[in-house]
C-alpha cells in the first residue's frame, strides 16, 4: 500500500439541502481517518455533483468548499439524472485522481467500507463493486421487485453484479475506459462491467435514508429497468420472433387438422378457410415484425459506439 494515490468520492445531488451537511461530515471524518494511516495522498477531495437542485444544495456546496478546499463540487447547467451527473463527475475526477468511489449523498452507503475499497484498490483490482449483503430492511414489493429486476436483466443477457448499485470503486484506468462509451442513455451498471479490468467486491448493509426523501420512486425504477434492457439486449425483439415462429408452426399443424376435419364433413362451410387465415397470418406478421425488429436491433447497437476492445497491457 503506497498511500500516495489520490482518491475522489463523487457524490451526484439532486436536492439534497436535508442530508448535504451531514454527508460532508461523515465522509470529512472518513477522509481524515485515512490520511491519519496514510492510506491516500492528502490531495484527495470529496466531490458533490449538483443536478440542476431546485433547493438550496448548490449553495450549500459552495459554503462546503469555502469551509474546507477538501470539498469540491460540480454544477451541472440542469437537470440530467442520477447516471449523467455521476458519469460527469467520474469524469471530471480522472484528470486529477488515481482512483474514484462514487456513492450517493443520503448515506445509505456504508461509508465505512470505502477503506475495504481502497485497499482492494491497492491489491491491483481496477474496479471493486459494493454489494449488498442482504435486503432485510427493504420492504417485500422493494425486496421483490429489486431482485426481480437484476434476474430480468441477467435472463436478457445483461453483465450486471447481483445487488450492485452504483457504489462503486473505479481505477483512473478504468474511468479512462469508461470514457470510451458514447451511448446517451447511460445504464452504467451494466457499463462498467464491459470494461473487463480486474475487479473484486466489498459487501456492506445498506442502512435507511437519512433524511430526505427517496429520488427513485416506482416510476422511475420502471423507466431505469426499460433503460437497461433496451440499451444492452435485443433479446425482446428476438422473442418476437421466437413467437411468430412458434405461432407459424402451430398454424401449419392446425391447417392439416382442419383439413383433415373439413373433409371428415364435421365443419361448417368457409369456417376452416378463416381460422388458418388467422393463425397463419399472425404468425407471419410476427415472424416479419421479428426479422425487421433484428436489423433494427443491429443498427441501434451501431449508433452506440461503444469500443470494440479495451487493452489492458501492452508487452513491447
Amino acid at each position: 500500500m503506497t498511500g500516495n494515490d489520490i482518491l475522489y468520492l463523487v457524490i451526484p445531488c439532486y436536492n439534497e439541502e436535508a442530508v448535504l451537511h451531514e454527508t460532508a461530515k461523515q465522509l470529512l471524518a472518513k477522509m481524515n481517518s485515512m490520511f491519519d494511516r496514510g492510506m491516500i495522498s492528502r490531495e484527495s477531495k470529496i466531490m458533490f455533483v449538483n443536478d440542476g437542485s431546485r433547493d438550496k444544495t448548490w449553495e450549500i456546496i459552495k459554503e462546503l468548499h469555502e469551509s474546507n478546499p477538501i470539498y469540491s463540487g460540480v454544477k451541472l447547467s440542469r437537470n440530467k439524472g442520477h447516471q449523467n451527473a455521476l458519469l460527469a463527475g467520474l469524469m471530471t475526477a480522472k484528470e486529477k485522481a488515481d482512483m474514484a468511489i462514487s456513492l450517493d449523498a443520503d448515506l445509505q452507503d456504508d461509508v465505512d467500507v470505502i477503506d475495504k475499497m481502497v485497499e482492494k484498490y491497492y491489491e491491483g483490482n481496477d474496479v471493486v463493486y459494493g454489494v449488498r449483503s442482504s435486503r432485510d430492511t427493504d420492504t417485500f414489493f422493494k425486496k421483490f421487485t429489486a431482485e426481480g429486476f437484476y434476474k430480468i436483466m441477467q435472463a436478457m443477457g445483461v453483465e450486471l453484479v447481483f445487488n450492485h448499485a452504483d457504489y462503486r470503486l473505479m481505477s483512473r484506468r478504468a474511468m479512462e475506459g469508461l470514457s470510451e462509451f458514447r451511448e446517451v442513455n447511460l445504464f452504467l451498471r451494466g457499463i462498467v462491467p464491459l470494461i473487463g479490468y480486474k475487479s473484486d467486491i466489498v459487501t456492506y448493509e445498506r442502512h435507511e435514508r437519512f433524511a430526505g426523501e427517496s429520488k427513485y420512486p416506482l416510476k422511475k425504477m420502471l423507466a431505469f429497468a426499460t433503460d437497461g434492457i433496451t440499451s444492452f439486449s435485443i433479446k425482446p425483439i428476438r422473442m418476437i420472433t421466437t413467437c411468430g415462429i412458434l405461432i407459424f408452426g402451430v398454424s401449419l399443424l392446425m391447417l392439416i387438422y382442419f383439413l383433415v376435419v373439413h373433409f371428415m364433413g364435421k365443419t361448417v362451410h368457409g369456417w376452416t378457410s378463416t381460422i388458418v387465415s388467422i393463425w397463419a397470418i399472425g404468425g407471419l406478421q410476427l415472424l416479419a415484425i421479428g426479422i425487421v425488429g433484428e436489423y433494427i436491433g443491429k443498427i441501434y447497437l451501431e449508433t452506440k459506439a461503444r469500443p470494440k476492445y479495451i487493452i489492458e497491457t501492452v508487452l513491447d
